[in-house]
């Protein structure tokens, strides 16, 4: 009697109308665990240059920011972002667009110290999995006109 209960339930169970799915796309899965960070500070020549600061793991925008302006360390590289003792960033994400919020006026940042924000933000989102056609704002602490344009990382295409 077991035995025939037993072929019940298996009959009862494979019959349940779950049908095979076909295999649907997705967004790309994200790069994995990461050994660190990528930031990105200036060269001899004035070019950004990705520089992977090891943490052990990849953390977030807002503390990449603070690790940039915190400077490049013993690298042979240089920032072009004034060096300033508050290196806490405000960070906001809505779908389309990364807004990070400066503790730096626009006369701190030079045009190429702007990229080294951008590319690093931009880069972490990306590890992440994030879109790599996001768009990031720069807020200064005063506004400014350039606090409104959406950039993109020259690198990261």
């Amino acid at each position: 009697m077991k035995r025939i209960w037993l072929l019940a339930a298996v009959l009862l169970l494979a019959g349940c109308g779950v049908q095979p799915s076909e295999v649907t796309a997705g967004r790309p899965a994200p790069t994995g665990v990461a050994p660190g960070v990528t930031l990105y500070f200036v060269d001899s020549r004035g070019e950004l240059r990705p520089n992977l600061r090891l943490t052990d793991r990849l953390g977030t925008i807002s503390e990449a920011m603070s690790l940039l302006l915190a400077g490049p360390g013993g690298s042979g590289l240089h920032t072009e972002i004034a060096a300033t003792g508050v290196t806490r960033v405000q960070v906001v994400t809505t779908p389309g667009l990364i807004r990070l919020g400066v503790p730096l006026t626009i006369g701190e940042v030079t045009p190429r110290g702007i990229d080294q924000l951008v590319c690093t933000a931009l880069g972490v989102h990306v590890q992440s999995g994030g879109s790599r056609n996001e768009k990031v704002q720069v807020h200064f602490v005063q506004p400014t006109p350039e606090s409104d344009e959406r950039r993109t990382c020259p690198l990261i295409r």
